[in-house]
């Protein structure tokens, strides 16, 4: 009875997630009708430095992994039980969020330091 029961709940759930969408959708159209403002041309906020951000973050990314396999290498060794194996995926885990957010914090710096010189900000 229960293998059946999540087939349909997933279903109606994803229904009822697109009608919902739609709904919103269109009623926020309705609004912008009201006030005046033509729903079909949306402005696009320019993002000059989205590649950056995502380059440094993808660097970032890499180098957590290099060093936590330099690490997991140097501290356990190519034989590892089964608790080592759960403790390097930590640590794996653990170098690509600190060096991805490294990352991030760098492409800010450099973000805000290219909009203090323009004088933007």
């Amino acid at each position: 009875m229960l293998g059946i029961l999540v087939p349909i709940s997933l279903f109606l759930g994803a229904f009822a997630m697109i009608f919902g969408i739609r709904y919103l959708s269109n009623k926020e159209k309705m609004a912008m009708i009201e006030r005046g403002i033509d729903p079909g041309v949306q402005r696009a906020t320019p993002k000059p430095f989205l590649s950056l951000k995502f380059g440094l973050l993808f660097m970032g990314l890499g180098v957590g992994l290099l060093v936590a396999l330099f690490t997991v290498r140097g501290v356990f060794g190519s034989d590892m039980t089964n608790g080592e194996i759960s403790q390097s995926v930590a640590v794996y885990f653990g170098c690509i969020g600190i060096f991805g957010g490294l990352g991030l914090i760098i492409s800010y710096v450099i973000e805000k330091k290219w909009l203090d010189q323009e004088g933007l900000k």
